[in-house]
Formats: structure tokens, C-alpha cells, sequence
């Protein structure tokens, strides 16, 4: 205020003391400030765990238990995704391992499956050439020289881009040879009208369009240290074509009847094959469907318990043989992969 004159400061003033001894007392006049104006010291964790106790259980208490519910569904259902994820990690791990051991020797097998319909039929013209040239005389009236032919370039045709393919020269000239083979015979033996054969004979085709594509990459490695680009799209969709083709091959074992065996393995084979056919999950999907489809193959099709002398012997030799082929080209898709066209790459740019 304007008109107090007096010369004591506030501090002074409260503690009733002139400003000289104020100034003598100013250390014990400092700790003593310090002491009431020092700020509390924070709660320890036990403390502050404590005092945050009574106040949680109140909380929980006035609530109507639904929050306790919606925690229990979230702890329930990361559990359920954990124990889905760990089978599937243990899956892919098992093939991943079994990839591994058998990195060197797969693709050989797989080669050796994909060319044993071709093999087998190829001796077959040899041993049955009279049988082979009559039937395609009587079909289609076409005469004994042209049916000879006939069966003489199946025999070289198949015989020829079989051990080309093993040997692993003119891979390439040895692929679109088969392919013509497919569909001479398909013409042929009138098989363009018979769905299940037909789709069958695709399904082969798939297997030849995924050694194809294997040939490429092949060339591809000769030249190492090369600048190339990206991966040519040619190959990514041969290998989506013979994954998309190779499924039709299942669609023939699929049975419509209401026993729970078939019903089961239809469900399992129509999972299995949509996997493969859009690239997800490819190598253990594949690898599953080729201990299905081989056991299925052995038993289904067990051509040595029947007689030489009997049509059904020559019937199922043939079905054995090219759900072989078939194998193969799945075996070569667990070796190489599903290619740039698929899910599981795609997964990699994400």
C-alpha cells in the first residue's frame, strides 16, 4: 500500500526480527524454508501398488462384469490363434525340413514321376504294336501304313523325349514333343469327348508346363553374374498354369455319394486344391496332396493283383502311370516353388 512506511520485508515482518539479524540467522532461516517448502517424496512401487489396489477392486466392484467378460474373450481367443498358428508353423517346419534333406534328390524324382505315363506307354506301343495299329485302323478307317505310323511316332515320340528329359538335354524341344504327343493321342483315342480322361490329360499337360518352366530357370543359371531383370513373366504364369492345370487331375477322384468317407476327403481334397491353385501355403499344401493322392493311387489303382491277360491290368497300369505324372508335377512344385504369380509371393511385397 502507498502509505505504509514500514522498512521490514514481509519475511522480516513474520518472523518479528530486524532486517541485520535476519541476515544472521539466514542459515538456519534457509533449511528451515527448505524443510517447508520441500515437495513429498513420490510413493514407492509397493506403496503406490497398494494405495492402487483398493481403488481397482472398487472399480471392479461397481462394474456390471461385462468388461470381465469381453477380458476373457481376449485372452481366450489369442490362445485359439496361438495354438492354430503353432500347427501350422509346425507343418510348414516339417516341410521346410523335408526339403531340405531331400534338396538334391527331389527334382530327379519328381522328373522321373512326371515322365513314367510317357515311359510306360511308350513300351507299351512296343510290346502291343498289332493290338495299337488294329485299333486305330478300325477307328478310323485310315489304313495299315498311316496306322503304323501312327503308333511308330508314339513309340519314338514319348521313348526319345523321355531320356532327353532325364539326361536333361533339349529340355525344352523335349516338352513341346510330349505336348504334341498329348494331343495326338487325345484326337486319337477320342478322348476330347470323355471328360474324366480328358481332364486328366490337362492335368499332364500342367506337369509338362512346370518342367518347362523348370528348364528355363535352368538356362538362367548358365549365365551367372549377368545383369537380367526381374523374373520374365513367361515363366510365372507357366507355373500358374500347370498349378491350375495339375488340380484338375483331383476333380476326377472327387465322389458324390453320402458316405463320410468321401465326403471328408472331398472337403479335404477341394481345400487342398484350392491352395495350390492360388499359390498359398503351395509347397505344404502340395506336399500334402502328394501323400494323399499316392496313397490313393496305390490303392485304387493296383494293377499287379490283376492278371496280364485281363483289360482291366492294361486299364489301371495306364491310370497308375499317369497319376504318377501327375505326382511328379506336384513334387516339382514342392521343389521350385509357386512362382511369381501367387499368394505366398505376394505375401513378401506386403
Amino acid at each position: 500500500m502507498e502509505g505504509d512506511s514500514r522498512p521490514l520485508s514481509s519475511s522480516a515482518g513474520r518472523w518479528g526480527c530486524a532486517p541485520s539479524r535476519c541476515r544472521q540467522r539466514d542459515p538456519l532461516l534457509s533449511m528451515l524454508r527448505r524443510d517447508r517448502v520441500r515437495p513429498p517424496e513420490p510413493p514407492t512401487r509397493s506403496e503406490a501398488g497398494r494405495r492402487a489396489l483398493p481403488v481397482e477392486a472398487a472399480a471392479g466392484a461397481g462394474a456390471d462384469g461385462r468388461s470381465a467378460e469381453r477380458a476373457s474373450e481376449r485372452a481366450e481367443s489369442p490362445a485359439a490363434a496361438m495354438g492354430h498358428n503353432d500347427l501350422m508353423g509346425t507343418a510348414e517346419d516339417f516341410a521346410d525340413q523335408f526339403l531340405r534333406v531331400t534338396k538334391q534328390y527331389l527334382p530327379h524324382v519328381a522328373r522321373l514321376c512326371l515322365i513314367s505315363t510317357f515311359l510306360e506307354d511308350g513300351i507299351r506301343m512296343w510290346f502291343q504294336w498289332s493290338e495299337q495299329r488294329d485299333y486305330i485302323d478300325s477307328t478310323w478307317n485310315c489304313g495299315y501304313l498311316l496306322a503304323s505310323s501312327f503308333v511308330f511316332l508314339n513309340l519314338l515320340g514319348q521313348l526319345t523325349g523321355c531320356i532327353l528329359v532325364l539326361s536333361r538335354n533339349f529340355v525344352q524341344y523335349a516338352c513341346f514333343g510330349l505336348f504334341g504327343i498329348i494331343a495326338l493321342q487325345t484326337i486319337a483315342y477320342s478322348i476330347l469327348w470323355d471328360l474324366k480322361f480328358l481332364m486328366r490329360n490337362l492335368a499332364l499337360g500342367g506337369g509338362l508346363l512346370l518342367l518347362l518352366a523348370e528348364s528355363r530357370s535352368e538356362g538362367k543359371s548358365m549365365f551367372a553374374g549377368v545383369p537380367t531383370m526381374r523374373e520374365s513373366s513367361p515363366k510365372q504364369y507357366m507355373q500358374l498354369g500347370g498349378r491350375v492345370l495339375l488340380v484338375l487331375m483331383f476333380m476326377t477322384l472327387l465322389h458324390f455319394d453320402a458316405s463320410f468317407f468321401s465326403i471328408l476327403q472331398n472337403i479335404v481334397g477341394t481345400a487342398l486344391m484350392i491352395l495350390v491353385a492360388v499359390g498359398f501355403k503351395t509347397k505344404l499344401a502340395a506336399l500334402t496332396l502328394v501323400v494323399w493322392l499316392f496313397a490313393i493311387n496305390v490303392y485304387f489303382n493296383a494293377f499287379w493283383t490283376i492278371p496280364v491277360y485281363k483289360p482291366m491290368h492294361d486299364f489301371l497300369k495306364y491310370d497308375f502311370f499317369q497319376t504318377m505324372s501327375v505326382i511328379g508335377g506336384l513334387l516339382l512344385v514342392v521343389a521350385l516353388g509357386p512362382g511369381g504369380v501367387s499368394m505366398d509371393e505376394k505375401k513378401k511385397e506386403w
